[in-house]
């Protein structure tokens, strides 16, 4: 048997009144989806521990089978682990985001557009951290290029600071979301001195991009300890996804990261090379247990577009889960396949909420309908149906069959 989770980040939702009071789910064309539900369990589940905010790390250790409550230290440093950084236990980690800022004001009355800087690409990203760092780089403040606009502060012998994660507060004015400490205020305010003029940002402007024109902090933690993944279940497995907070994620549980030409985390990220991957490892490596992770719902939702989260579902639909079930079924091997998002980020709201989600659990061997109901899989029947799983850590012990 091989075990696979794919998690549509975001990919829940709110029903919109555009699209007939539907949700992105329940409205997009999702064939395969709708196949695999006919014998398949839906139901609810809950990521988010009750007082901890829905972020994508606390959520995504839930689906790994990791209690946050008792494993979760803070984001960056799990994008510490990806990124290779080896923590000191003084260390604190921060997210270190490019953001673009309005232009017109002083900085504390400037609004966040945009999170991801028109999701800058790394090879940009990399300019222009280089020049923050010459200016601010020293023996207690170091920084790391991580992927797009997702980069990394490590602050030695610092203290942990509240933050306010940008894509949480787009259109609003910064002054009451900056952080209290002096000296990464000043570094963020100085940082769009020397981004708003550089070079590569007035090309971008003249390209019709967003400007990449502020550092933004937050997501501070300590060193995390996971414990081992193959231990915990017996399964050797493998992480597939273009984001830091995931390979870090699979590096402290001991998984193995498979790199992805084309993966990008955006909207036009390479599904089937995610797919392959996955595919490979399960059906030629010997691995047991693959983890596909797709950012794509979770970016389109912070913009606020409906058009192109329904697009991101149907590309995961007939571009990444099709691929994957086709091949099993085609090479006759026993598999369970469970889809879910890790939070809801409706297009409504442009931020995560911790209401819990819909998942599906599919096994080639067997029918789990029990009922016999013609579900499809979407918040509506997830939520008509009698199963809710409250801590979304026991999901994988049920995939797993444990």
């Amino acid at each position: 048997m091989k075990y696979v989770i794919v998690l549509g980040d975001g990919m829940a939702d709110e029903p919109i009144e555009a699209i007939g009071n539907t949700t992105p789910l329940e409205h997009a064309d999702t064939p395969t989806l709708d196949k695999l539900a006919k014998k398949a369990e839906i139901g609810t589940v809950n990521n988010v521990p009750k007082g901890m905010k829905p972020g994508s790390d606390t959520a995504n250790l839930s689906v790994m089978g990791y209690n946050p409550e008792i494993y979760y230290t803070g984001r960056s440093p799990l994008e510490a682990l990806s990124i290779g950084v080896d923590m000191k236990e003084t260390d604190i980690a921060f997210r270190a985001n490019i953001v673009t800022l309005s232009e017109d004001e002083p900085y504390e009355e400037k609004t966040i557009i945009d999170h991801s800087s028109s999701e800058i690409s790394t090879e940009d990203a990399a300019i222009l951290l280089d020049a923050v760092r010459k200016e601010f780089e020293n023996d207690v403040y170091k920084f790391y290029v991580g992927t797009s606009y997702r980069h990394l502060l490590i602050w030695d012998k610092g203290q942990i600071v509240e933050t306010t994660p940008p894509h949480d507060i787009l259109t609003k004015v910064v002054k009451d979301y900056l952080p209290e400490d002096e000296v990464l205020r000043d570094m963020m305010k100085r940082s769009y001195d020397i981004l708003s003029n550089h070079p590569l940002n007035i090309k971008r402007k003249e390209q019709g991009l967003n400007p990449a024109n502020s550092l933004w902090f937050w997501g501070a933690g300590t060193r995390p300890m996971l414990s081992s993944f193959v231990e915990k279940n017996n399964k050797k497995g493998v992480m597939i996804s273009a984001v830091d907070l995931l390979k870090g994620i699979a590096v402290g549980a001991g998984l193995t990261n498979l790199i992805v030409e084309g993966a990008t985390g955006g909207l036009e990220t390479n599904y089937e090379g995610k797919a392959d991957a996955a595919i490979k490892a399960l059906l030629e490596d010997d691995y047991d247990f693959a983890y596909i992770h797709v950012e794509a719902p979770d970016e389109m939702g912070h913009q606020g577009s409906l058009e192109r989260k329904l697009k991101a579902v149907e590309y995961l639909d007939k571009r990444l889960i099709k691929r994957v079930c086709d091949a099993f079924d085609n090479a006759g091997v026993d598999y369970r396949i469970a889809v879910l998002p890790d939070h809801p980020t409706p297009v409504c709201v442009r931020s995560h909420t911790a209401n819990p989600v819909p998942y599906l659990l599919y096994d080639s061997t067997k029918d789990l309908n029990k009922g016999g109901i013609d579900w499809t899989y979407c918040e509506k029947c997830a939520n008509n149906s009698d199963n809710l799983i409250p801590n979304g850590y026991e999901l994988i012990d049920k995939l797993f069959e444990k």
